[in-house]
């Protein structure tokens, strides 16, 4: 049996760990070296780092943002924010990176999941996605949630899958920073549905959230950001909890 992975989530903006609520509403939360080493320490299977800030510079210092990291963390860990070409994953994965996160960029022009899966393998291209229920259904937003498309959130992913995306995460804006449990419905449908392994992502609020993910809508990882950084849930007992539950962690 797959083991279900805990995956902390650090915001970075100039620099720093930041956390909002619907993705607005930012505040600090730490220093990104120090939360991932710690969290690492703590147990957690993968870190994923999503830069937000948009600078000329930009890629320079995430960069050497990634070089820090990789340095101070022994797990597994994704990068993300304003990747557009082959060249931005090649600087991130030789600074140290695992694995890379597309989303608007991929959206705008598709070909480009195709040219990373060939050029560095599916198993480093993981689609982000950042979805919204309204008008009954999960559409797709783009440019860190402020560009509704009329994409429905399935048809994407799937599209993305057969284009060579290695893994999807799926942020709801919806339950992102409500701490009322992540979005259940969306998660089962690309969970069942479709051959790569889906994150789910926002609404984590407690520890029953997480064991629902997975019994409920069979995601395969759960990210959460806040309820880690500021000490809510430590991923020590979170893991003990789960595995209490019947449900498959690395301890």
């Amino acid at each position: 049996m797959l083991t279900k992975r805990i995956i902390p989530c650090l915001d970075i903006k100039d620099g720093r760990t930041v956390k909002g609520i619907n993705f607005i509403n930012i505040r600090d939360a730490g220093d990104p070296v120090e939360l991932g080493a710690l969290y690492a320490r703590q147990g957690a299977d993968e870190l994923v780092f999503l830069d937000i800030t948009a600078t000329n510079e930009r890629r320079k210092t995430l960069a050497e943002l990634v070089q820090r990291i990789a340095l101070h963390v022994n797990i597994p860990f994704t990068v993300g924010g304003g990747i557009s070409s082959a060249e931005d994953v090649s600087v991130l994965l030789h600074a140290g990176a695992d694995k890379i996160s597309v989303n608007t960029a991929a959206f705008k022009s598709p070909s480009l999941i195709g040219r990373l899966a060939n050029e560095f393998g599916s198993q480093c291209v993981v689609l982000a996605i950042d979805t919204k229920f309204e008008e009954g259904d999960w559409f797709v937003y783009l440019n860190g949630g402020r560009i509704k498309t009329d994409k429905k959130t399935f048809n994407w992913a799937k599209e993305a899958v057969d284009l060579g995306a290695g893994e999807i995460l799926l942020t709801s804006m919806n339950n992102d920073g409500t701490k009322n449990g992540f979005a259940l419905d969306i998660t089962k449908q690309l969970s069942d549905n479709l051959p790569v392994p889906v994150i789910a992502s926002g609404g984590a609020g407690n520890m029953e959230h997480f064991a629902e993910v997975f019994q409920q809508a069979h995601a395969d990882a759960a990210l959460a950001a806040s309820i880690f950084h500021f000490k809510e849930i430590e991923i020590p007992g979170l893991k003990k909890y789960l595995r209490e539950e019947g449900i498959a962690v690395r301890i």
